[in-house]
């Protein structure tokens, strides 16, 4: 009779975290099995909004696709 193996989770309290939040269990387990180096690494390198002239709001949200026409 075959036993379901549950796979080895590196960050148990991120885990049942993130299943509590809902995450299914394959997505809890590969955030919760992500090295800490590479999870809380953020992409990109813009200064904050804060910073930003209007112009330069202006053309970043002309960027931005319309999802709907309201």
């Amino acid at each position: 009779m075959p036993t379901e193996k549950r796979p080895q989770i590196k960050n148990e309290e991120q885990y049942e975290a993130l299943r509590e939040k809902g995450y299914g269990k394959e997505k809890a387990a590969r955030i919760a099995n992500t090295p800490d180096r590479v999870a809380g690494k953020k992409g990109g390198s813009a200064s904050p909004y804060e910073e930003w002239t209007r112009k330069e709001l202006y053309q970043k949200a002309r960027e931005i696709p319309v999802l709907c026409n309201a």
